[in-house]
């Protein structure tokens, strides 16, 4: 045993504190010196050397491993240093992705503390880094197949899951970019910010797809943790801006989550430098808004993209950001929100919108304490702290607490969400336990006695186990915690029920939790030995007699769970006798809760517990494969413990047994042996799991028993034995640590001198841990020794001779034999040397060493002793050898030298997986018992133990390094041998441990791929299908892991691909079985999915060269080797030369091999689409493809196969592109163009200096003069906000290079193309093929045939238009869908094709065009009708209006005045809505023409044309926005069309009464013209609104002005079969839920009023549902106006007196949805209101009949319904006044009707919901009023 020593070096920037507590620390010190030194040396001379690879990759992964081993135990400067190198490798232009994304990670975990490095010390640049940002994420490339990401999909129809799959792995190296670009912001120099803006200002265009790129741009870039002192230089540049926009746009476009996610960080790191509170109301009516939570009873929810919605992470972040402050309105309207939403986390509420809601709640009390320890406990640092006047006072907590409280209590209960209210609890209870856990204990006494509801019992363990920290260790905010914990742990103690696995479970997490805080120690002795006690520590004292009593108890509930659990009672005739994963979750359970408890206890308790174990185990056997288990897991729990005294027990107890078993010599020989004699070696290899020092005692015994039992013929008996034999070798070489108690030192100790109950819940010191570690003794080494030298070394000497056939064993022998030798390398893993051997040389050739440091791991070797390791390799190999030729079918045998093999090549005491998992693990209890209030690793002690344990593991995991020597290459070869074996499940297995190999060891894929595609030779006679089958699996992969055929390597993609190809050509295996066939399918599929375009031009910039220069100019410390010199260098840089020209040669090499491949006739279909779809995959953008390459792929499109025509067509697009001729460019002043002064002000939208832009019919360009002379912008956002610095515009087309060229003037490549599509026949069967029908019913217009021949009309000019042209005349006169849709692509491919033509051949081109398009669109079908809208949108996409005037002004003729009918006319129209939106805001005049013209046809006769006029409508309006600082423009206002439709609709306004009698058929006889007219117009008008409500700016003044008539028209029924009526309800839906502005509530609180006074009942009745909508969608935003508050308050109390039954029940549940969300209260003067209203006089009983007056039936009535509103507007809880106003309700029971029903259903509803917690609420009522509601509520007896 030995005690960590604590020294460490002061001047490492943040040593990983885990370091210091190894027992080995001071060998770890120099070490890490001596291994920085070697990575600082060799990496700065990679770069300098420019060997990108192998050099710099193997060196920064180094870096890499090495902060994983030390943390960042390097000087700042270094650090600096590092940072600034790996920043310039990240940066390098085109660097390859594969090494890019390692280095990205890299650089991440060097920013990841930001605290260590300050911004006066780093300074870098940000446009380096939005090259690589705007090449990945916004790739103009990859799109179009010219570069390949781990996402990129070319293939066309691919597979759903193929999708989602990629989206997932595109969506993860964006966000690793994202994280590079978050660390490297912090550091952005400080002219950044302005230099940002004027980059991305003009692509703030907020119709255009820009305006997402600017702001995530903006988000990801923009830096706002600049010092106070800078802020005029930071975020005043923009905030005010940006806000703006966000406050002007209100229908949640694409990019507001964003938005906010900027708003968040800024208002995160300047708390109390920003001024929100002009913004709260707004802010909080959005994230209402958000929520999208259904609203009354009369709701329709508008769809929502849930992508859309705001990062609930970063909303919480912005509200916590905002609390505090003078003003304190932040948590005012935090407590509005909760008085919102809080009876939605009811458990008996359930919705998609629950999620949200839950994750709100879980994650507000994680964001305060996150602000808290920044504010109060966060040691200082460079950052700016939060100013005093802005911290979180006392109070501020307080009142956040007391917000969040009854929503947590609520939602404790959800069925989905009570781990997420627990997280809550335990981050509430950390700041204020004394108001968190009291209610949560008075819901779990009661949940702990119930037996019929098991979620209410859990839930509330939940909840417990979350606090239970602060419960036990708040000593001064709460100290009556802790006596809580005895009481709750008895009444725990029933859930060990073995019926219930959830409850089983949670109640051994609830044990284990209490356990591990509370030392199980009775300390009642100290009541009489101290007098320094405090009453409650008194008190706690005197309760911990009852320690002893507990752990019996609990012990005794274990033995019942195990004597439920054996094999008899739970499965006695099923044949599996494998634990269930039921049963291994229990029994993981079990020992984990016992060890803790058993940890945790004093020495008294402990043996109490010990007998009774003791009396269990050996009074009862046990069958060994699910009850023995958990049996013995109790014993060995006790054993580890105190194994002083368990093992004088159990171990002599046991042998004893053992040898009266196996004395008789027959029992050697049974295959069968006793049970009882299982269950003692069971026992016995369990409670040997201690310290070595305690087993030497018993090491004669234990041999004894290890030299009969490993020689039993049983098989479960010999493993049992090798298991023991494992386990002592284990405990004897391992390095563990030797105790967990909760604080150092243990328990046993007077209570005069230690008081155990101090100590609850205290935390542990990282800092002086002292804990106890095994290290090893001499004694014990040569135990572990001597046992492997008499048992391990026979087995291998029996094995060595039987593989080399002098001696043969029966196939159980070696079954037998590989077991021991399996145990004795998996026990003795930390004792055997790694594996030597030479380094296998010639795999890589490079200029710098690829040697590490080793890793110590405390354990000196015998360089005397034979390296058993090694012997095992060699045996291991010969008997693969021996197996596979003689003895194959013996797969058990082979699967046990499988593991063997892996143990001997990956484990030196430690398994990666099983580390992985403890270390995930570790990661769940941290999360769940952390303090984050506090930090500074304040966890429990026996955490810190742990982790300093997996510090250890994680070195011992590092030992081998990832050299790749002899003996791994012949070890790897078994592997791959038996990987191409004949039985699959050896395969699989063999497979999977060979791939850990290849992960493992350096550059060892390319030794073993030529040797692997040997097996998939089309030549070899000699090949198996299984050899084939295995090569493909092994270059498959497996999940989670690099496919081996995407690998980034020339030389292995050179090998592998063709290899693919040619097996194709295999003779001497079945290619159509069904299986080998899937296989290649998914192999493709694979390196689809996995492959990135792999780099051919590796380049080290001078940046980085300068970079790494820095390390020798490093004072401290000098590096013991200088730089490369001069020669050096030169010779560097002409290897990385002739790397480059090889990399090329090899992709030249095999485009060629693989078109070779293609070529061949004997070649199938399937092998050639195989090619095909490879060779798609190297078309880059970087490199011309071979004029080879092109030829393949022309001819290809006319092949037979669908499948390959697809793949070529996408290829030809690409290639296309490639040989885009460059066109060139010219600056200009467009404030000279529009012949305007400059101006530095930001006026977004229409102004003097962009309106030359604007399509004006006036002065289009129609002659060639006019062309040539024309400013051309074909990017529709250029002007819209600001101009860019550097206005580029295409130069005239006479300028421009030629186009029309002759053949000779063409390439090679060119040529290719050229002669196939000049050639008639050719044409006319690729047509044909086009207008083919792929799928009926599912073919659509497809984007990579209109880049095909967009291409060719771009690269080859009109050259082609002759052979196209009668084709195309064909296809328009074809109705059928397929030729229709050929045409559409081939028309838009021509248009956009032709942007760079010259004037004369875009108006010849139009010349045949315009009738051709005015044909087709008269034939316009159902099923082509998108088609032709894809068409003209994708033609007029990113094109100068003014150069489609032909187009437009064609459509514009008559959209409406067509041939074909309505269906004609509403297509047309369809298909100019397509073009016109693709110009956004440059075409006011075709707007104002369009609206001009369609405006007299509202009133349509046909229905379909009036639909589409309005969708016309609202596109038209999108552009109808004013953002901050823009002026009014000239496009049309919505305002002033309806302002012009309310005239029209005078006729339906004026109408009294109810509109449904008036909603007959339009065309109907006896509707007058006018009226028939109006009802026309109001149908185009509800779908003009509908549509509206998905603009940008969802409201306009006017919009609420058809709110009357709407109202009049909405139904009241649910049942809708008018159209109209649903059209209106949607219409009014929309308009509910949109956001409105504070100056539009005086005019909106109008029309209700007018609504309310309308003499319709129908509009009166549907205006309620709508207030209420439009009250919670606009909640802060009522609220902060006093005057819209009182009178709305007016309008729904006025209705709750209307005369119409109906109107004034929907006013009563408005009125309790209103009270319920906070808008209203419950005050005096509305129940005194109320009370009146009931008071109103009815005549005497006998007098009444029929007499009463209706105004005063209805006055009462109004009353009974208010107080019932008020009744019902508190399901859950009952308020102080509840219990009066039932009994005032109760009074008018007797009422004559409707009053009376109205108060049975208040009765009845109060009932129901008050029923889950009536013991509760009943506490509010006195006796008299209880018996008053029990005889209401209670219906009568029948017999009464």
């Amino acid at each position: 045993m030995e005690r960590c020593p604590m020294e460490h070096s002061t001047d490492s920037q943040r040593e990983c504190p885990y370091i210091r507590l190894l027992p080995y620390a001071d060998r770890v010190h120099g070490e890490a010196a001596a291994s920085l030194e070697l990575i600082k040396v060799q990496l700065g001379r990679a770069v300098h050397l420019r060997e990108l690879w192998p050099g710099v990759m193997f060196w920064s992964r180094a870096l890499s491993k090495y902060i994983r081993l030390y943390g960042r135990k390097f000087s700042k400067e270094d650090h600096v240093v590092f940072v600034k190198l790996v920043y310039e490798l990240v940066t390098i232009p085109k660097l390859d992705v594969g090494i890019l994304q390692s280095f990205a990670h890299l650089l991440v975990t060097l920013l990841k503390k930001k605290e260590l490095i300050s911004r006066e010390e780093l300074v870098l640049p940000w446009r380096p880094l939005r090259d690589v940002i705007d090449r990945i994420s916004f790739s103009k490339t990859e799109g179009i197949a010219l570069e390949w990401f781990q996402n990129t999909i070319q293939q066309v129809g691919p597979s759903r899951r193929l999708v989602l799959l990629n989206a997932i792995r595109k969506s993860s190296l964006e966000t690793l970019l994202t994280s590079v670009v978050q660390m490297c912001r912090t550091y952005f120099s400080l002219d950044s910010t302005a230099e940002m803006l004027e980059e991305w200002r003009p692509l703030l265009c907020p119709f255009d797809v820009t305006m997402q790129k600017a702001i995530i741009y903006f988000e990801m870039f923009l830096p706002t943790s600049l010092l106070p002192e800078h802020h005029n230089k930071g975020f005043k540049l923009w905030f005010d801006e940006l806000i703006g926009i966000w406050d002007t746009v209100h229908n949640m476009p694409a990019w507001e989550g964003t938005l906010v996610n900027l708003f968040s960080r800024l208002a995160f790191e300047n708390i109390g430098y920003v001024d929100w509170d002009p913004y709260i109301p707004k802010i909080f009516t959005r994230i209402l808004r958000n929520l999208n939570l259904p609203i009354g009873t009369y709701h329709l929810q508008i769809n929502r993209n849930v992508l859309l919605a705001y990062d609930i992470p970063q909303v919480v972040t912005w509200i916590t950001s905002m609390l505090g402050g003078p003003s304190k309105l932040g948590q005012k309207h935090l407590d509005s929100l909760f008085d919102a939403v809080s009876p939605f986390y009811h458990p008996s509420n359930n919705g998609r919108w629950l999620t949200k809601l839950m994750k709100l709640l879980q994650m507000l009390p994680t964001s305060l304490v996150r602000r808290l320890h920044r504010e109060r406990f966060q040691k200082p640092t460079w950052k700016t702290a939060v100013p005093a006047s802005h911290r979180l006072t006392e109070e501020d907590v307080t009142a956040f607490v007391q917000c969040l409280q009854q929503p947590v209590l609520l939602a404790m209960f959800s069925k989905n969400g009570s781990l997420d209210a627990a997280q809550a609890l335990q981050n509430l209870a950390l700041v204020r336990p004394e108001l968190v856990i009291p209610p949560v204990l008075e819901k779990t006494y009661p949940a702990l006695e119930t037996l019929t509801e098991p979620h209410q019992l859990t839930a509330t363990m939940s909840c417990i186990i979350a606090v239970a920290r602060s419960l036990i260790g708040s000593p001064t905010r709460y100290p009556e915690g802790p006596l809580h914990a005895l009481p709750l742990l008895f009444r725990a103690l029933p859930g060990v029920d073995p019926n219930d696995f959830v409850k089983c479970m949670v109640t051994f997490q609830f044990i284990a939790t209490f356990a591990t805080l509370v030392p199980l120690v009775d300390c009642s002795a100290a009541l009489q030995e101290r007098d320094d006690l405090t009453e409650v520590e008194r008190e706690l004292c005197s309760a911990t007699s009852e320690f002893e009593d507990f752990v019996l108890q609990f012990i005794d509930r274990c033995f019942a769970l195990i004597e439920s659990s054996t094999l008899q009672q739970t499965r006695e005739e099923t044949e599996t006798e494998k634990m269930t994963q039921v049963e291994s979750m229990v029994e993981l359970g079990l020992s984990s809760t016992f060890s803790t408890l058993l940890t945790q206890t004093s020495l008294p308790i402990f043996k109490a517990a010990l007998d009774k174990i003791f009396n269990f185990v050996t009074t009862t056997i046990f069958e060994t494969r699910v009850a023995g288990k958990m049996a013995a897991n109790m014993c060995r729990a006790a054993a580890k413990c105190r194994p002083t005294e368990t093992l004088s027990r159990m171990i002599p107890h046991c042998v004893n047994i053992i040898k009266n078993l196996t004395a008789y010599e027959e029992v050697l020989h049974e295959e069968e042996i006793d049970k009882e004699l299982l269950w003692n070696l069971q026992l016995l290899s369990d409670v040997v799991c201690v310290n070595g020092k305690n087993l030497l005692p018993y090491r004669d015994d234990l041999m004894v028993v290890l030299k009969v039992c490993l020689n039993l013929k049983s098989k479960r008996g010999y493993t049992l034995a090798s298991n023991l034999l494992k386990r002592i070798l284990r405990c004897t070489t391992m390095i563990f640590p030797l105790e967990y108690y909760s604080v150092p030192g243990g328990f046993d100790k007077s209570p005069s001198i230690y008081l155990p109950i101090r100590d609850w819940g205290k935390a542990g010191n990282v800092n002086n841990l002292d804990m106890t570690w095994h290290l090893p003794t001499a004694e014990e080494l040569v135990l572990a020794n001597s046992l492997l030298d008499t048992f391990l070394q026979p087995q291998l000497q029996r094995l060595q001779t039987h593989a080399e056939g002098a001696e043969n064993m029966s196939r159980d022998e070696i079954q037998q034999s590989l077991t021991i030798v399996q145990n004795c390398t998996m026990g003795a893993g930390s004792l055997l040397p790694p594996l030597g051997g030479e380094l296998v040389n010639g795999l890589v050739s490079g200029l710098v060493e690829l040697d590490e440091v080793p890793v110590y791991v405390g354990m000196d070797h015998d360089a005397n002793r034979e390296n058993c390791r090694e012997k095992v390799a060699h045996v291991m190999t010969k008997l693969v050898n021996y197996m596979l030729e003689k003895s194959e079918d013996d797969t058990k045998s082979l699967f046990l030298i499988i593991k063997i093999i892996s143990m001997v090549l990956n484990f030196q005491g430690s398994h990666k997986v099983e580390f992985d998992s403890r270390w995930k693990s570790l990661g769940l209890v941290k999360k769940a018992m952390e303090d984050k209030l506090h930090g500074h690793k304040k966890h429990i002690r026996a955490l810190l133990i742990d982790r300093a344990m997996l510090q250890h593991e994680l070195r011992i995991l590092a030992v081998e390094g990832s050299s790749f020597k002899t003996t791994h290459q012949d070890l790897m070869h078994n592997l791959l041998r038996l990987s191409t074996s004949t039985y699959s499940e050896v395969r699989s297995k063999a497979q999977q441990v060979l791939f850990v190999g290849l992960i493992t060891y350096n550059f060892s894929c390319r030794y073993f791929v030529p040797h692997l595609l040997q097996n998939l030779q089309p030549d070899r006679p000699d090949l198996h299908q299984h050899q084939f089958k295995g090569a493909l699996y092994c270059l498959y992969g497996i999940q989670g892991m690099t496919c081996s055929a995407t690998l980034h390597d020339w030389d292995m993609i050179g090998q592998i691909w063709p290899a693919i190809v040619s097996a194709g050509l295999s003779q001497s295996v079945s290619l159509e079985k069904p299986s080998t066939s899937r296989l290649f399918d998914d192999l493709v599929e694979r390196i689809q999915r996995h492959y990135e375009t792999i780099g051919l031009d590796f380049k080290v910039t001078d940046e980085c060269r300068e970079a790494a220069a820095a390390f020798w100019t490093s004072t401290k410390p000098l590096l013991s080797r200088g730089k490369p010199t001069e020669n050096e260098q030169a010779l560097g840089l002409q290897k990385l030369q002739e790397r480059n020209e090889n990399c090329f040669r090899k992709y030249q090499n095999l485009i060629n091999t693989l078109i070779d491949l293609a070529e061949n006739r004997n070649l199938s279909w399937k092998f050639e689409l195989i090619a095909v779809s490879l060779l798609s995959m190297l078309v880059r953008d970087d490199r011309p493809f071979p004029a080879q390459g092109v030829r393949f792929f022309v001819q290809r499109l006319n092949h037979d196969t669908l499948a390959t025509r697809k793949v070529v067509i996408c290829s030809m697009g690409a290639i296309l592109k490639q040989m885009k001729r460059p066109h060139k460019k010219r600056e200009i002043d467009p404030y000279a163009v529009a012949g305007v002064s400059k101006t530095t002000a930001l006026q977004p939208g229409e102004r003097a200096d962009n309106r030359w832009l604007h399509y004006n019919s006036s002065q289009l360009p129609c002659t060639k003069q006019q062309w040539d002379t024309c400013t051309f912008v074909n990017k529709t956002h250029w002007g819209f906000y600001t101009w860019p610095t550097k206005m580029l515009v295409y130069e005239a087309p006479t300028e421009q290079p030629k186009l029309g060229r002759s053949r000779e003037e063409l390439s090679e490549a060119e040529q290719a193309i050229y002669d196939q599509f000049t050639d008639p026949k050719f044409v006319e069967k690729l047509i044909g093929y086009l207008a083919l029908e792929e799928s009926k019913g599912k073919d659509k217009f497809n984007a990579r045939r209109f880049v095909l021949f967009k291409g060719l009309f771009r690269n080859f000019d009109e050259t082609f238009l002759p052979v196209f042209r009668p084709h195309m005349e064909h296809l328009v006169g074809d109705a059928h869908e397929s030729a229709q849709r050929c045409l559409a692509e081939i028309v838009a491919g021509m248009i956009r094709g032709s942007k760079h033509w010259d004037f004369e051949k875009v108006e010849r081109l139009w010349t045949f065009l315009r009738p051709l398009l005015r044909s087709a669109f008269c034939n316009i079908s159902v099923d082509t009708l998108n088609d032709w809208g894809n068409s003209i949108s994708s033609a007029c996409e990113n094109q100068d209006p003014r150069k489609l005037h032909w187009l437009f002004e064609m459509m514009m003729e008559a959209p409406l005045g067509g041939e074909g009918g309505s269906f004609s006319g509403a297509s047309c129209l369809y298909v100019l809505q397509r073009g016109l939106s693709q110009q956004e805001w440059r075409i006011p005049e075709l707007a104002r023409r369009l609206l001009f013209y369609l405006e007299p046809k509202l009133t349509q006769a046909f229905k379909n044309v009036r639909e589409r006029i309005a969708s016309v409508l609202a596109s038209i309006f999108i552009m109808d926005v004013n953002l901050p600082g823009s002026i009014d423009s000239s496009w049309p206002k919505r305002g002033d069309l309806a302002k012009r439709l309310l005239q029209k609709l005078e006729p339906l306004i004026m109408l009294e009464g109810d509109l449904g009698n008036h909603l007959l058929e339009e065309n109907g006889e006896n509707v007058p013209t006018e009226k028939g007219e109006a009802i026309k117009l109001l149908t185009t008008v509800l779908k003009w609104l509908t549509g509206s409500g998905r603009c940008l700016l969802s409201t306009f003044p006017e919009q609420f002005y058809f709110l009357p008539l709407i109202c009049k028209v909405a139904p009241v029924d649910k049942e809708i079969h008018d159209e109209v009526k649903q059209d209106a309800k949607v219409a009014l839906a929309i308009m509910a839920q949109v956001l409105l502005t504070p100056k539009q509530l005086p005019d909106v609180v109008n029309l209700l009023q007018q609504v309310v006074d309308c003499a319709s009942w129908h509009a009166r009745y549907t205006v309620l549902p709508f207030i209420q909508t439009l009250i919670f969608y606009n909640l802060f935003l009522f609220l902060a106006s006093k005057s819209a508050v009182a009178a709305l308050r007016r309008l729904v109390l006025q209705l709750l007196q209307d005369e119409q039954l109906e109107v004034r029940e929907m006013a009563a549940t408005t009125l309790g949805g209103l009270l319920q969300c906070g808008f209203l209260h419950m005050d005096h003067a509305m129940q005194e209101h109320f009370e009146w209203l009931c008071q109103t006089h009815f005549p005497p009983r006998c007098r009444r009949a029929n007499n009463i007056p209706f105004v005063d039936l209805v006055r009462r009535h109004a009353g009974v319904l208010g107080l019932s509103a008020c009744v019902l507007s508190s399901p859950y809880d009952v308020p102080t006044w509840m219990p009066q106003l039932l009994m005032e309700l109760s009074q008018y029971l007797n009422d004559p009707q409707p009053i009376e029903m109205t108060v049975k259903k208040t009765l009845t509803n109060f009932r129901r919901t008050h029923h889950d917690n009536w013991q509760e609420h009943k506490q509010r009522f006195t006796d008299d009023q209880l018996v008053v509601l029990t005889d209401l509520l209670v219906s009568p007896s029948y017999y009464a």
